[in-house]
């Protein structure tokens, strides 16, 4: 006789004499699976199906079928929360900067900039003048708080790039008032002795006050 296995419908040949009168459990070589064969090669379900036999069918298929049911819960609530995480992470972007400054870079990269403290640049001037013999470079500008609540100043960075973008000075300055309400403007002034030859253009930036003494040792 032909049998088919009801798992992977894999086919085998078979003696008679081999499956019986009452017939038998067999189990197929390519996927594993066992059924019961009855003497005329009848499958489950068949009347000649023993009902203990039947039962153990019964109660497997009903272990695959929560088996996948459990599989599948347990993507969806793993989809579930990456979404939720991924919600969060947009939503709340500025205090996931706050508390991890490293970040804004990576919001940065997939377009999504954050104003990490609440502060806009307005207009700027930068003046090139001597106190006796030294070179003075004096970068003056405003900030304004765009925020719905007031803010603590950081300190301004004033970066010297060349003209192939390489950083060849720095220099820091506070912000005045420290404590600028919501709306309201603030001002920079810092200074950059014997700026180099080579400086060919500016970047302003913001940061921690314990960032730039981290850095410098002190605040300039």
């Amino acid at each position: 006789m032909i049998l088919t296995c009801p798992e992977c419908e894999t086919q085998y040949f078979a003696e008679d004499s081999t499956i019986g009168d009452s017939g038998r459990t067999v189990k197929c070589a390519t996927c594993g699976h066992s059924w019961f064969v009855g003497p005329e090669g009848a499958t489950p379900g068949s009347a000649t199906l023993g009902a203990h036999e039947a039962y153990r069918l019964k109660v497997r298929e009903r272990r695959r079928r929560k088996s996948r049911a459990a599989a599948l819960s347990a993507w969806t609530a793993t989809a579930a929360a990456f979404v939720v995480i991924l919600t969060g992470l947009v939503l709340f972007r500025g205090e996931v900067v706050k508390r991890w400054p490293e970040s804004a870079s990576t919001y940065a990269a997939i377009g999504m900039p954050v104003n990490r403290f609440g502060l806009d640049f307005l207009e700027t001037e930068a003046q090139r003048y001597f106190d006796g013999t030294t070179p003075i470079l004096e970068v003056r500008g405003a900030v304004q708080n765009v925020t719905g609540r007031t803010v603590s100043a950081p300190l301004v960075r004033v970066i010297l790039l060349d003209d192939q973008g390489a950083q060849v000075a720095e220099a820091y300055a506070p912000i005045t008032p420290s404590s600028i309400p919501e709306g309201a403007t603030a001002l920079f002034a810092a200074r950059v002795q014997n700026p180099p030859f080579e400086s060919f253009e500016l970047e302003l930036d913001l940061v921690p006050a314990d960032t730039a003494l981290a850095e410098t040792g002190t605040a300039r």
